[in-house]
Order: structure tokens, then sequence, then C-alpha cells
């Protein structure tokens, strides 16, 4: 099984010391986030997890604990955007994440260290001329340590539309998708960077723009020299090609604060729930209660009893 760390949080960036802890004690608690008393039992053995993708705006933290992945296989999605403290209200300084990638990318590979430039976000002081600068200044950065960059634009569901009301933004229709993905294309050509586009609806094919597969089998297959036997995540939205996987996060649990977030309802739900962690819980937020139950997932491996990749 491949396991998900986070789309619903940044655990590499704030839950290190309670991840790690999991996998110490071989398992972990999560709850169902559309019935609060259900919770999964989910086994965290190397022998039935086939890899972990990890998902963060900061890998700093784990950077001096990935000796503690030995026994895993494991890739990271970095995301690196350009806005301010206006937008990304907690997210580090550039010139603190920028160095933490490169110096993971130096530790395990640039195939495993992918860079996300997502969303992307018209606004009054970020048009498609500020993004293209940006994006090349960063992929000048990160050349030589990722060969790919997973781009989307942002969609506004309601609770982001909230976020954002004090933000103006431009609407993005999709020829402009087109056109600033064709520039974005060449600029990444030049830094040995190839984009791809995570759950777009609009085909950017045409300007050299695949659709990506963020938890990606043929990735997965590469890192355990092994063909994954794994089907579409029937979870995640059709559009999207991501393959199965059990995500271990929460919602309202992320301390950066993105205006843009769709994983995160209210800054007074997280504060509350942060008051809840405790790194030697089996689950992110609080504990067992008494009217929960528990059910165990079942486990198989997806890459197991394969003839290896030659």
């Amino acid at each position: 099984m491949i396991l998900s760390v986070s789309r619903r949080t940044d655990i590499p960036a704030f839950y290190t010391d309670w991840f790690f802890n999991r996998l110490k004690q071989g398992f972990v608690y999560v709850r169902n986030p559309m019935n609060y008393r259900q919770v999964s039992e989910v086994e965290l053995n190397p022998g039935v997890i086939d890899c972990i993708v990890f998902w963060t705006k900061d890998p700093t933290n784990i950077l001096t604990k990935l000796e503690l992945l030995s026994d895993y296989h494991f890739y990271f999605q970095i995301t690196v955007n350009v806005y301010d403290q206006r937008i990304e209200r907690n997210v580090p300084d550039k010139n603190r994440v920028v160095p933490a990638f490169r110096a993971l990318s130096e530790t395990i590979g640039r195939e495993r260290t992918i860079w996300r430039y997502d969303p992307i976000i018209l606004t009054d002081g970020m048009d498609m001329e500020s993004h293209c600068r940006n994006f090349e200044l960063l992929s000048a950065k990160l050349e030589g340590y990722t060969g790919q960059c997973i781009i989307s634009f942002v969609d506004l569901y309601r609770k982001t539309l909230r976020n954002m009301s004090g933000i103006t933004y431009l609407p993005i229709d999709n020829d402009m998708m087109k056109t600033m993905g064709e520039r974005l294309v060449q600029i990444g050509q030049r830094h040995g960077i190839a984009l791809k586009a995570c759950s777009e609806q609009t085909d950017l094919s045409s300007v050299g723009i695949q659709h990506a597969s963020c938890i990606d089998g043929e990735l997965i297959s590469r890192i355990t020299g092994k063909p994954v036997d794994a089907k579409k995540d029937k979870n995640q939205r059709a559009i999207c090609g991501c393959i199965e996987s059990i995500d271990i996060g929460a919602y309202n649990t992320c301390r950066h604060g993105c205006l843009y977030c769709y994983a995160n309802y209210s800054d007074s739900t997280v504060k509350n729930n942060l008051l809840k962690h405790d790194p030697g819980s089996p689950m992110l937020i609080g504990n067992l209660e008494p009217e929960d139950t528990v059910k165990k997932r079942k486990m198989v491996s997806l890459v197991s009893n394969q003839i290896e990749m030659i």
C-alpha cells in the first residue's frame, strides 16, 4: 500500500516527532473525515508499505531524520511558490526552503525530490509576468536538484473564496492557462525541469504539459524496482491521475495558514486542534474516545511477490 503523508496537512514541517513515533510503534489511527467516530488502524510495517509519498512546504525538520526511513521507499513533493505572507501567511521564507530542498535532493536524489508550483493565482500584485519572472528565478535555484515540476491553477472552492475575500485575484480562463503554461514550459526546459499539471480540466498537452500523477505508479515502480499493481484512487477527483493510497493526515491541522488551502476550514478550528496534538498519541489530533469504533484497515502490498524490474 502507498502511504500519503499528507494531502491534509504538512506532517514533515510540523509533526515529524509524531510521525516517527508511529513508525516505531508500527501503526497509526486515522479518523474518517466524513465520520468522526469511525477510526482506521493502519499498519506501518515496511512489508506492506510499498512507498511513502511526503507532501510539504518545508522539509527542513525532516532532513536530520531521513535515516529513520531506511526501511522504506519514499519520495517528496515540495511546494515552493512565490507568494508573500498575505497569501501564504506562515510559510517560511524561500531562503530557508530552497536550501532545504537542495539538501534533500543531494541526499535522496533529484528523481525523488519533486517541485510543486501550485496553485497558480493571479492577483493585482502577482500577474502573469510576475509569475514567469519568479518561476525563472526559482527554476535557476532548483536546476539540477529536481527534474519535475507539478503545477495547478487555483480552484476557488467556497471556503477558498471566503478565505481570500481580502485579496484581489483575477480570473484565469483556458487561453490564459495555455499561454502561461507554454511560457513556464519554456523556462523549465532551460533548466532541465519538465512540467506536469495536477487535476486540470484544461488540456495543456498542446503546450507540452501532461497530466500529473502526484502519487505516481510509474515513479514508485522505478523507486522500488518492481511493477506496481494499483487502481486509480477512487476518493480523488475524476481528472486526478493518482493511484490508490492511504492518507494519515487530518484536516484543520496545518499551521502554514495559506488562504487558498482546501484542507483548513477556519483558523479557530486549527488553533483548537493544535492544542489537542500529542506526539505520543496514536492519532494526529487527540486520542481514542469511548464512543469511537476502530477498524483495522486491510493492508496489501501492491508490489510484493512480483518479478523485480530490470
